[in-house]
């Protein structure tokens, strides 16, 4: 019997979870405090709302979105401009062997949402929902 070494296919690891949490706090913490000093992130809230690491930890994927979803490409680039000093910043507030890189990716999980809400809300589910409710 053959095994199966595919990682891809079993998902990430507790370590891969417990790390990528660690860096979410970090990485809020630092946007919150206003630590980076760029004109196109002043006065705007960034939400981080999940962080994926590599399962060698050495990369790192930052899923932030503005506050509203307004200007969201200009906040990309200038958090993806700023990295370093974020990671350096991120650096101090955690401690891990290898700080890993860090790359800003823009949240699509709160449009999801919105679709799913929107499909849940058509009659010909509701109609199924209740169907399956009387069984």
């Amino acid at each position: 019997m053959v095994k199966q070494n595919d990682l891809s296919a079993k998902g990430p690891t507790q370590r891969q979870l417990r790390v990528g949490e660690m860096l979410r706090r970090a990485v809020s913490d630092v946007l919150l405090r206003g630590d980076i000093h760029d004109a196109d992130l002043a006065h705007v809230s960034v939400t981080v709302g999940e962080v994926r690491s590599t399962p060698d930890l050495k990369l790192a994927l930052v899923y932030v979105l503005p506050l509203g979803g307004e200007n969201a490409d200009i906040v990309i680039n200038a958090l993806n401009r700023n990295k370093y000093e974020i990671r350096r910043s991120v650096n101090k507030l955690v401690s891990l062997k290898y700080s890993p890189d860090l790359k800003f990716v823009l949240d699509r999980t709160f449009d999801q949402l919105d679709e799913t809400r929107r499909l849940l809300g058509q009659e010909i589910v509701k109609k199924d929902v209740e169907s399956s409710d009387d069984l």
